[in-house]
């Protein structure tokens, strides 16, 4: 597979799932100081990362859990935000400015804090109070934040699956492996036929539309330079689908929650206005060792792992480096 280091790639995804003794012990610590609310804080992808997480506890749970924008949340604050709030931080640097900065906030203001990331000594690391550590350049972080939602909602007793979900996770490496290896022949192809591609419209919900943005965002504009409208599937027939034209690159993805139908929807509309729609879809990889019920749950995961050989191979069509950047972290603002 193209630049895929296969064994750094299940060392990282391993050294997330391995986290779960620590992470619930963590989650009795929180519950025996009496926390009442989560803030899931971000920037950019790891804030909108934190958004099937919010919506897991949403479902299941009357404990309020909610996602903030790192920078968003110093200026405007939270009205839960005090001693009983447990707020998570995510970078895989651990040097991310404007997270470090939520974190400032949220411990002047009492909160208890939570970093994952993939370096003991850096600031995001050091300043929380409790901070777990995966391999550098563990991404993403959906195995960390599965386990400590999962674990939450589970001790509170609004989430009966939390065991077998745990327990599942250690077939991750394997099944992404396995996903990886399959979607390479797609994503070369999806490459080539988009090398002049600049535009794209992608379509995703429920736990997925977390992706959706992530991709559209994080992948296409920054890393690609590429333009691109990204619409909730629920979203997607109030406004964005007159973008629809016949030569329009769609990207759709596809889960196995019971948002399902409302993607199915938007995709067969699109599929009536473009001729060319790709859909990405997690029921097609085998994904050994999971029950239907947890396939839902790790869809972020599995698309991640899909895409990420999709990007790989965008950039090798298109010459441009992943990498490459001319104001993120360049220049002052």
């Amino acid at each position: 597979m193209l630049k895929f280091d296969e064994d750094a790639f299940r060392t990282q995804i391993a050294s997330a799932v391995a986290l779960r003794p620590q992470i619930e012990e963590l989650v009795d610590q929180l519950l025996a100081k009496g926390i009442d609310n989560v803030l899931l804080v971000g920037a950019g992808g790891t804030y909108s990362q934190m958004w099937p997480y919010e919506l897991m506890a949403r479902e299941r749970s009357t404990l309020p859990v909610r996602s903030a924008i790192a920078a968003e949340l110093v200026v405007a604050g939270d009205a839960l935000l005090g001693e009983r709030t447990a707020a998570v931080f995510t970078s895989v640097t651990g040097t991310t400015e404007d997270v470090i900065r939520a974190m400032e906030y949220v411990t002047a203001a009492g909160a208890t804090t939570i970093s994952f990331t993939g370096h003991a000594d850096s600031p995001i690391a050091t300043g929380a109070h409790h901070s777990l550590t995966s391999e550098p350049k563990t991404w993403p972080f959906d195995m960390q934040l599965l386990l400590l939602i999962g674990r939450l909602l589970h001790e509170r007793g609004e989430f009966d699956g939390y065991p077998s979900l745990a327990d599942e996770l250690v077939h991750l490496p394997d099944a992404l492996v396995a996903a990886a290896e399959q979607a390479e022949p797609l994503a070369a192809a999806f490459a080539d036929a988009h090398k002049d591609t600049d535009y794209y419209f992608l379509i995703g919900g429920g736990p997925l539309w977390s992706f959706t943005y992530l991709y559209s965002m994080c992948i296409l504009e920054e890393m690609q330079w590429l333009r691109t409208t990204r619409v909730h599937s629920a979203e997607f027939f109030h406004g964005s689908l007159e973008l629809l034209e016949k030569d329009t690159a769609v990207i759709i993805f596809q889960g196995e929650d019971r948002t399902r139908p409302l993607t199915d929807r938007a995709q067969a509309f699109a599929e009536r206005i473009s001729e060319d729609v790709s859909v990405f879809d997690t029921r097609e990889y085998a994904l050994e060792g999971f029950s239907a019920e947890n396939r839902a749950l790790i869809a972020p995961i599995v698309l991640d792992t899909v895409m990420g050989r999709v990007s790989k191979h965008l950039e090798r069509v298109r010459d441009h480096s992943l990498d490459l950047r001319r104001y993120y972290r360049v220049m002052d603002y």
